[in-house]
């Protein structure tokens, strides 16, 4: 069984906020270009987040533009990394990556959120450990594939793990493999989905209780609208 099955989960939800999805993988297209330069040849961050924008079918004019005013810094906004870690009900797991002008907004953001949620936000280090950082690259399925020729395909690669799921495969890296991995399966013909680095959980929560899983579907959503988090992991097991 995949381990991102929750992701591929929550894409119809996640698509029916495009715009707003678009607005947070903008920023992050331009704060890689800012700090790595507008070629993506030589700037692996870069292209992950032109990956990232493609496979979410963002328009390559908002990507070129993306680029540009990270590049030249056009409007001296200046954007900071967070990580937030705490707990969703029931003690499930829960990581926020954030990007932000206002680092004293978002903190009181996600704290009102976590609250709202019946959770609670921690201390860096509370939860990370329950995670690994990975690469993660989905390649949708069609009718002319063969499961063992693309698992054949991922290993030679430099993979270090492989699911077949029902719609999809998923192809799991190490961090520093990941570029390596992307590349070598794009030059034969394979186009992804998802290709970004991910915290995947080690192991998952199960919720019972109503009210809980209410609880819990309100924080992820909490989280998602806002458009300083960028990214939100956590180990329920859906």
């Amino acid at each position: 069984m995949g381990r991102i099955g929750t992701i591929i989960n929550r894409k119809g939800k996640q698509d029916a906020k495009r715009a707003k999805e678009f607005t947070k993988i903008g920023r992050y297209i331009m704060v890689a270009a800012r700090e790595g330069g507008a070629d993506p040849v030589y700037n692996a961050a870069l292209m992950s987040a032109i990956e990232k924008a493609k496979a979410a079918n963002m328009p390559n004019d908002n990507i070129d533009r993306a680029i540009k005013k990270g590049a030249g810094e056009n409007d001296g906004t200046i954007f900071t990394e967070l990580t937030y870690e705490g707990y969703g009900p029931g003690g499930v797991a829960v990581l926020v990556e954030c990007l932000t002008d206002n680092t004293n907004r978002t903190a009181a953001d996600i704290r009102s959120y976590f609250s709202k949620g019946k959770g609670n936000l921690g201390t860096n280090g509370c939860v990370s450990f329950m995670f690994d950082r990975k690469g993660v690259l989905v390649i949708d399925k069609t009718d002319t594939m063969d499961d063992e020729e693309i698992e054949m395909a991922a290993i030679e690669a430099g993979a270090e793990d492989f699911s077949v799921e029902e719609n999809h495969y998923e192809v799991y890296t190490d961090i520093g493999d990941f570029a390596q991995v992307r590349d070598a399966l794009s030059a034969n013909g394979f186009t992804f989905s998802m290709a970004e680095l991910r915290y995947l959980p080690q192991t998952m929560t199960k919720l019972t209780d109503d009210e809980d899983i209410k609880f819990m579907n309100k924080l992820i959503d909490l989280l998602e609208d806002n458009d300083d988090v960028q990214q939100v992991y956590h180990n329920w097991e859906e």
